[in-house]
């Protein structure tokens, strides 16, 4: 029960941060909110304190383009057996490529609007 209590917390202040977030900043709310259930409640709480639609428009178009360049983070976990690598060096290995393919995209993609 105690676990449950504290997962409903960790996921309520992951949400609260990203609806803080995509007011300020649309492209870093993007970010961290891509997980649907995530994305669902984020943009309902950001309409809901805001009611901006310009707003949710642009964290969606930031979303949209962020969710497929994270996928990577995902590759070296599927292949940890085939490759011969552990837990924690395949997480290590996906937040790595995610953090290529991401910081890729700030880094040479368009300016944030």
């Amino acid at each position: 029960m105690m676990m449950t209590l504290l997962r409903g917390l960790i996921a309520g202040v992951v949400v609260i941060g990203v609806t803080q977030l995509a007011e300020r900043w649309p492209r870093l709310g993007a970010l961290l909110m891509t997980l649907p259930l995530v994305s669902i409640v984020a943009i309902v709480m950001t309409w809901q304190k805001s009611a901006d639609l310009p707003t949710i428009a642009r964290l969606s178009r930031e979303t949209l383009v962020l969710v497929p360049l994270g996928l990577p983070f995902f590759v070296p976990l599927a292949l940890a057996e085939r490759l011969g690598f552990s837990f924690w060096p395949a997480l290590a290995a996906g937040v790595g490529l995610a953090c290529l393919t991401i910081g890729a995209w700030f880094w040479l993609g368009p300016p944030p609007r």
